[in-house]
């Protein structure tokens, strides 16, 4: 018999990382079509505006480009295996933004107006500082987790920043909402978009360690189990916050997505229904409460109940009534299924908020019902890429911390959706990355960024086992 005796193979490391595709180039390849489809319709706007090519083709479609092209160098060096879909997605949308901005800039109406501003360069501008912050949070946020460590602090920043509109001689009142401070050199800025994030982080720090207490149930009643009531602080604060910013800043729309967004975490973490059905009954109870005594909020409701009236006062110079609501309803009836085209629309009618509050109604009526729905679809991916973040996310901090980014956004597209189609009553809120605007641009890629990190973090391979340098020679015998 003789025998063969193979010696162990040494590695220099003793931990290496098991292969996954990243899905960089996938990424790459996604961002061509996301700066493509803009260009394109950039120059079907001129064509349909002007019967001619825009003279700045080039240099947006290079910009856009550009913009797009470091963004995603920055997350192919910084966050490899981060989720492929979400900046072609954020760039895409942040792309048919700009353009529509665009078209609306070209509008004789609104240039006659005396609050007209060339909105388009200045929005290109945003977007390159939102894509700037987008690459500073892959570069300085290596771990996610870091933010729990920061759970109280965040509170106390959220609480300053939500507190700000109220300071005499900063904050600003802006058709009856005071959600704006006004900072020498850089204009207005809506502190709100950037309390989202950080009232996100203190969630989910602080339910990540109390979810065991808030998930205990006292009784069972009509199928849901009851939380106990020593338990029902923490919502009755959050709620409290909330009817607080309705009363004294009058925004239904910050109000309802910061509680909103708490409920979500909460229920999330617990896994318990009743949570939602707390969370509604208290919205409920609250939104109508305020109503009863505060006029701006009521006036915001009799314009939902009937905008035509709303239409006709404001036709008979009646002040305080807008006809913008129901200028959005008929731009979306005039649109169809299909559109009027880009450029051969009268969203212009909408006047001053034409371009921010009251942007989706442009794409209404140029793209039709088949453009909306293709925009919202495009909102929906980013959410439904945020939650698959969740699950994978492989700790309870990011987990929490990725449903809450993801729910929020979500909560901000439905409730300015809602409000320009007639659904609920106006908030005031800007679609994000669509509407003009520095603060909710600016927010919503650091948004997109945190989101990006915690999916790198998620799908970042597992180490390889080191091997054991104690193991065992191996023998094998065979017979002659």
């Amino acid at each position: 018999m003789s025998s063969t005796t193979n010696s162990p193979t040494h590695h220099t490391s003793t931990i290496g990382a098991i292969g996954a595709p990243s899905r960089r180039n996938t990424e790459l390849a996604l961002l061509v079509f996301a700066v493509v489809i803009p260009v394109f319709a950039y120059a079907n706007v001129g064509l349909a505006i002007n019967d001619e090519v825009p003279a700045g083709l080039l240099s947006y479609g290079i910009g856009l480009g550009l913009l797009a092209g470091i963004g995603h160098l920055a997350v192919r060096k910084f966050a490899p295996y981060a989720d492929p879909l979400l900046l072609p997605l954020a760039t895409l949308l942040n792309g048919l933004g700009l353009v529509a901005i665009w078209r609306l800039d070209q509008s004789k109406l609104l240039q006659s107006l005396p609050t007209y501003i060339t909105a388009a360069p200045r929005q290109l501008l945003y977007t390159a500082l939102g894509i700037a912050l987008f690459v500073v949070v892959l570069i300085f946020l290596k771990d996610h987790r870091v933010l729990q460590r920061y759970t109280y602090i965040s509170m106390f920043v959220a609480l300053v920043l939500l507190l700000l509109p109220l300071v005499p001689g900063l904050g600003a009142d802006v058709f009856g909402a005071k959600i704006w401070i006004r900072v020498p050199g850089l204009g207005s800025v809506q502190p709100g978009e950037f309390a989202k994030i950080v009232l996100a982080v203190f969630f989910a720090g602080y339910l990540m360690v109390k979810r065991d207490a808030l998930a205990l149930a006292s009784r069972r009643f009509m199928g849901l189990y009851l939380p106990r009531g020593r338990d029902l602080g923490p919502i009755l604060v959050v709620w409290a916050m909330s009817i607080l910013i309705l009363i004294f800043e009058t925004d239904l729309g910050t109000s309802l997505l910061f509680f909103g967004m708490f409920v979500i975490m909460l229920y999330v973490a617990t896994e318990r229904t009743s949570w939602i059905v707390f969370g509604l009954l208290m919205s409920a109870v609250g939104a109508v409460g305020v109503a009863s005594f505060e006029s701006h909020i009521q006036q915001r409701v009799d314009a939902w109940l009937d905008p035509m009236r709303e239409y006709t006062l404001s036709q008979q110079g009646v002040w305080g009534h807008s006809e913008q609501a129901m200028q959005a309803l008929w731009a979306f009836g005039s649109g169809g299924t299909l559109g009027t085209g880009w450029g051969q629309g009268h969203s212009e009618l909408i006047r001053f908020a034409a371009n921010s509050d009251f942007i989706l109604a442009t794409f209404g009526e140029e793209l039709g019902l088949a453009g909306v729905m293709a925009l919202l679809l495009l909102y929906a991916l980013i959410v439904e890429r945020g939650v698959r973040t969740a699950l994978a996310a492989r700790d309870p901090f990011g987990k929490l911390l990725a449903i809450g980014l993801s729910g929020a956004f979500a909560l901000q597209v439905f409730v300015v959706a809602g409000g320009v189609m007639g659904l609920i009553p106006l908030t005031g809120m800007t679609m994000p990355f669509l509407a003009y605007g520095g603060s909710s641009v600016l927010a919503n890629w650091a948004l997109i960024g945190i989101l990006m990190r915690i999916s790198d973090t998620a799908r970042r391979p597992a180490p390889a086992p080191a091997p054991n340098p104690d193991a065992e020679m191996t023998q094998v015998v065979r017979p002659s």
